[in-house]
């Protein structure tokens, strides 16, 4: 349990280990029997990767920063409610009051409530090391299933977000509107050249560039939800279909637009 961030740096450095902030998905893993690693270091009390801030017109949120926090943030209330409304829906108050929006990236399933929110946004993230620090746009951070280009001796230390033009938008799809993972999870903006991000439909939570680019071009709404139907590529898995979920994202799509006229 390392008492600064240089601390846990240094440590990750020095050795493998796996970094454990609120560890509400990492101990499913570790309880089922799924977790490969052994030893862990315990981030939790690290104050400097908390805190929600505003600088040169960035919102700056710190990576062990929970969902409750967020939502009790009036900045994050002002300038991005759709994160918000994501974090309200993760969990119940339990997971809420532990889990991070730095653990949601971490962790990279899919499925992430907060990830579809953070690719509209054109979020960066902030990564360190013992001996340098770099930014990652959110939308170059995964490289597949559950992997990314962080590296073992690195750490995501914060989220950097743009101000957001236009009116944002956010919906899951799940058994339960929260305590449940998502069949389904878009955040969007409608704005002069419209974001669409979703989740639980690839291997990585995608940006619909085709989609976007049909709807910026005028296309009709019935049009832009076909395109939207080729653009993805859902499976078929244990909490859905690859049909309702292709059919799911077009009607979402559908109602974003009408809820956003």
């Amino acid at each position: 349990m390392p008492r600064t961030l240089d601390d846990a740096l240094a440590m990750l450095r020095d050795e493998p280990l796996t970094p454990i902030a609120g560890a509400t998905d990492l101990y499913v893993s570790l309880n089922f029997g799924t977790l490969d690693a052994t030893r862990f270091m315990d981030i939790t009390k690290l104050q400097e990767l908390r805190g929600i801030d505003v600088r040169d017109d960035l919102l700056i949120i710190g990576a062990g920063t929970t969902y409750t926090t967020i939502m009790q943030s009036a900045i994050v209330q002002e300038r991005l409610p759709m994160l918000v409304k994501a974090a309200s829906q993760i969990g119940g108050v339990q997971i809420q009051n532990r889990g991070t929006l730095g653990g949601n990236i971490a962790n990279g399933s899919p499925a992430g409530d907060s990830l579809p929110v953070l690719a509209v946004a054109d979020a960066v993230l902030v990564l360190r090391s013992a001996s340098v620090e770099r930014r990652v746009p959110f939308t170059s951070f995964y490289t597949g299933y559950r992997t990314s280009v962080l590296r073992p001796d690195e750490l995501i230390i914060a989220i950097e977000l743009p101000r957001v033009e236009g009116r944002q938008w956010f919906r899951k799809v799940g058994t339960r509107a929260a305590q449940a993972i998502s069949k389904l999870v878009i955040a969007a903006v409608r704005a002069t050249s419209p974001r669409i991000a979703i989740g639980s439909v690839a291997t990585t939570t995608i940006r619909l560039p085709r989609t976007e680019a049909a709807l910026a071009s005028g296309a009709g709404i019935d049009e832009a939800a076909s395109v939207l139907e080729a653009e993805i590529t859902p499976i078929d898995d244990l909490r859905s279909s690859a049909d309702y979920r292709r059919q799911v994202a077009a009607n979402l799509l559908r109602r974003f637009w009408s809820d956003t006229a």
